[in-house]
């Protein structure tokens, strides 16, 4: 054993008790003496524990360190040069590993992509891809794999096509840190089983493993039965305080988005970009693209540098990447200080981190912004950048995605930077599309009659990494919509409860397949980042006969609200968007709304009779829109027509997804629909078209299926839905004797002729106040979740519909209301009482109510 040298970093240390040691190293005894195992695979001359990270904080009950890294160029501007460097020394390591075998190289997002892109760069390799949180609809998802101490824990792989990743080839996975390796652990599990492989090397920046985490992972090699070196730059061990949560929940609130006396400027440069060179590794970058990569690039530099010569005088520069998108940035960033202007490189993030102005802390200065692409999560991020004595440009680097109204709007990328003092440029690069880039490297196959990308482009007839190697052309994901055979809608009485004529169902039937879990170990498992909540389905809670009376009089009060409410918003949408129009709702809570809007419309009460086609269709949080149901809308009806209902705004983050899902589908060539989402009940205050804004009980929303046309909520599964399929659901025909779908439909029918005359006042209200969104609830929601130290918003549901929600279908940890005893939530009390789920009264509660999800151990 050798000594091991401790480097402290001062404030975390001297403050916290945070210390980082260096070697492979274990703590014996009370007094904490640190020895070490002789270090293996890093380079003589290698830097450092401390000198590759500093210790940093974030407020979460997870993980409340952040190891800033200082050669990586994510949290500090770092010289692009630097950068580089870290990936070549890395890929020399793994060049050893290799002994001359090609390989694939995979980078994890977000924060890796860069670095497995120089590693890639540096080995020459065949192909580099990185994993991706874009949903991006011009690309198919041939695998992922979930992170679960991440703050985005969902790893997406959309190569194009699916063959220059799916081979037999050792693959390099590529990431800054390894903490525990559980998540290489998982990453390699579900690759492996994807596309086996005799041979993978983790390659890192530093290893932070213990003695029983390396042993786990000795013991998982051998389980597979496959090779699996790991590499890095230095290994170490960080040791933290037992209360280290606690005291860093008792540090003073953070002061983000700082303000100067005086904005700086901002301008705008879209650069030129080929079509056929990928601007990234997000769908692959084989080997025959480099040298189109590099003169692209090359370009790009002189672009920029011209601009920053003619405007800012060539003052320096700190280049900043947007999430993902780094290796492009800092390769900019690298050429403009080879042409003599001095640069640095930092990027963007989804991860927030505690930021204190104190010597020997890394994040000394922050900002938050609303994330330029639409996202139910809204918030991103951005540490430093800055340059001690200098004043510099921020040269802000996007892809088309993130050229969005929000990058400027208030709140904005932008509008925080210039805020702050800073002159600001934003670099367009346009991308490419993933569909050319199918199409192109599969034709090269089919034109040469050999293998593409030095070998890794292979066709089979098998599935994915299978040695079934016919040399066949594979198909383009995308054809044009006007040749596609599509699906046919589902009707009632055949699926569903509705009649034919009140809605069409564009989903693919389930109902012959086993999806139901437990709801505990469900939502465990969605915690823990190893499920998403659509790939299966609740065991729907069937309430007692208590409850169910309750909703009998719950309907029997509410009918004419909810009727005038109806009757409200479809008068709404007609005086501004026409007669002609197509109501497409969200299933499965929009869809009883647009079912009673369509009923309002061909009733010829209070005006002359209108038959709207009515749709359901799926829209799935972090997933996006079923692209295939609005290939068929577009095919079957003019987009324009089309109308998207649902029933009410809980945070609003529907209204994010469906906005970011229609934008990415007109971005892949798709037709273009109005994003505007149209409810019943609008308490988040997030649209624009609605028929209440009370946060009032909407019968719908007091049961699961057997009030929305026995249909479950939908599924997004790929083992079970193709490309060319819609989303899924399930016909619950079993519970036909509990069903009440009808029941609430024939109802509120019955009450449109008694709010006749009440319809024309109520609309001429709405439409003279001012709707603009304000997204108040959101708002309310964050303080929700701060005060009662909630991880993430998307536990805390809030307003009536959203609650009983919770209570239906989560795992509960307390209901908040506004006054303890409201007829709108009686029949939350109830069920909350039933579940044994504590109901608090919050007089200042923005909602009549919200429902808080019981965070589980995993």
């Amino acid at each position: 054993m050798t000594a091991v040298r401790t480097i402290e970093m001062p404030w975390a240390t001297r403050h916290l008790g945070i210390r980082l040691h260096h070697g492979q190293a274990f703590a014996t005894g009370a007094s904490q003496e640190v020895t070490a195992i002789a270090e293996s695979d890093v380079l003589p001359g290698a830097l450092s524990i401390g000198e590759l990270v500093r210790p940093g904080l974030r407020r979460n009950p997870r993980r409340a360190h952040l190891l800033v890294s200082t050669v990586l160029g994510k949290h500090l501007p770092t010289d692009p040069h630097v950068v580089i460097g870290a990936g070549n020394r890395l890929a020399d390591l793994v060049a050893d590993k290799l002994g001359g075998q090609e390989a694939v190289v995979l980078g994890f997002a977000e924060t890796a992509t860069g670095l497995g892109h120089c590693v890639a760069a540096r080995l020459d390799a065949g192909c580099y891809l990185h994993s991706t949180r874009r949903h991006e609809s011009r690309a198919t998802t041939l695998t992922g794999f979930e992170e679960g101490h991440s703050h985005a824990t969902s790893h997406l792989l959309q190569p194009a096509p699916a063959d220059i990743f799916a081979n037999d080839l050792p693959l390099v996975l590529v990431d800054d840190e390894i903490s525990t390796g559980d998540t290489a652990i998982d990453a390699v599990r579900a690759l492996h089983e994807f596309a086996p492989r005799s041979h993978y090397v983790l390659a890192s920046l530093v290893d932070l493993r213990t003695a029983a985490d390396r042993d786990k992972f000795e013991k998982f090699a051998a389980e597979l039965g496959a090779r699996i070196d790991t590499v890095c730059l230095a290994t170490g061990l960080v040791d933290l305080p037992d209360d280290l949560v606690d005291a860093v929940a008792a540090l003073p609130e953070p002061r983000l988005n700082p303000e100067a006396a005086q904005p700086g400027s901002y301008a705008r440069l879209e650069v030129s970009w080929p079509s056929d060179a990928p601007e990234g590794g997000r769908h692959g970058i084989l080997r025959t693209d480099k040298a189109a990569f590099d003169d692209a690039v090359n370009g790009v530099v002189d672009e920029v540098r011209a601009r920053l010569d003619a405007e800012f005088n060539g003052r320096p520069v700190i280049v900043l990447g947007h999430e993902e998108l780094m290796y492009l940035p800092v390769r900019l960033a690298a050429g403009l200080a080879d042409a003599g202007i001095p640069a640095r490189f930092q990027t963007t993030t989804r991860s927030p981190a505690y930021v204190l102005d104190e010597p020997g802390y890394p994040l000394r200065r922050g900002f938050r912004f609303t994330a330029p692409e639409p996202d139910p999560t809204a918030q991103r991020y951005l540490y430093n950048a800055q340059w001690e004595g200098e004043n510099p440009v921020l040269l802000v680097v996007i892809d088309p995605p993130a050229d969005t109204a929000e990058l400027v709007a208030p709140g904005g990328l932008v509008d925080v930077l210039t805020t702050s003092g800073a002159d600001v440029l934003v670099a367009v690069v346009p991308g490419a599309d993933p569909r050319v880039l199918n199409s192109s490297r599969t034709a090269q196959v089919s034109d040469e009659g050999t293998q593409s990308g030095d070998g890794l482009i292979r066709a089979t007839n098998g599935a994915p990494g299978s040695a079934a190697g016919q040399d066949e052309l594979v198909a383009p994901d995308h054809e044009p919509v006007e040749s596609r055979a599509f699906p046919a809608p589902l009707h009632g009485p055949e699926f569903g409860s509705y009649a034919r004529e009140d809605v069409s169902w564009l989903l693919k039937d389930l109902s012959d397949v086993d999806l139901e879990a437990d709801v505990a170990e469900r939502e465990r498992r969605i915690q823990a980042g190893k499920a998403h909540y659509a790939e299966s389905l609740p065991v729907e809670y069937q309430p007692d006969a208590a409850y169910r009376e309750l909703f009998d009089r719950v309907l029997a009060d509410s009918a004419e609200r909810l009727a005038l409410a109806v009757a409200t918003v479809a008068e709404l949408v007609v005086a501004e968007r026409g007669e002609n129009i197509v109501l497409v709702s969200l299933a499965r809570a929009g869809t009883p709304i647009g079912v009673l809007m369509r009923r309002w419309l061909a009733s010829g009460i209070g005006r002359p009779a209108l038959d709207a086609p009515h749709y359901a269709v799926s829209i799935v949080r972090d997933r996006g829109i079923d692209s295939v149901a609005l290939d068929y809308l577009a095919h079957h009806h003019d987009p324009s027509t089309i109308v998207f209902v649902d029933g009410w705004t809980g945070k609003g983050a529907i209204t994010h997804e469906l906005t970011a899902a229609l934008d990415a589908y007109h971005a892949a060539g798709g037709a273009r629909f109005d994003d505007e989402l149209v409810v019943l009940a609008d308490p988040a205050n997030c649209v624009r078209t609605f028929g209440t804004r009370d946060d009032f009980l909407i019968a719908s929303a007091c049961l699961n299926s057997t009030v929305s046309g026995l249909v479950s909520r939908t599924v997004l599964n790929e083992k079970l839905i193709g490309p060319r399929d819609f989303h899924g659901a399930k016909f619950y025909r079993d519970l036909a004797s509990d069903d009440v779908s009808n029941k609430l439909i024939d109802t509120v029918t019955a009450a449109f002729e008694a709010i006749r005359d009440k319809v024309p006042a109520a609309v001429a209200a709405i439409r003279d106040s001012d709707r603009t969104p304000d997204w108040s609830g959101w708002a309310s929601v964050e303080k929700v979740r701060a005060e009662y130290g909630i991880s993430t918003v998307n536990y805390v549901k809030p307003g009536v519909g959203e609650t009983t929600r919770v209570l239906l279908r989560r795992v509960p940890w307390r209901v908040l209301v506004r006054e303890a005893d409201a007829p709108e939530h009686a029949h939350i009390r109830l069920l909350a009482a039933a579940r044994n789920v504590p109901v608090e009264v919050v007089p200042d509660l923005a909602y009549s109510c919200m429902g808080l999800i019981k965070e589980l151990s995993q």
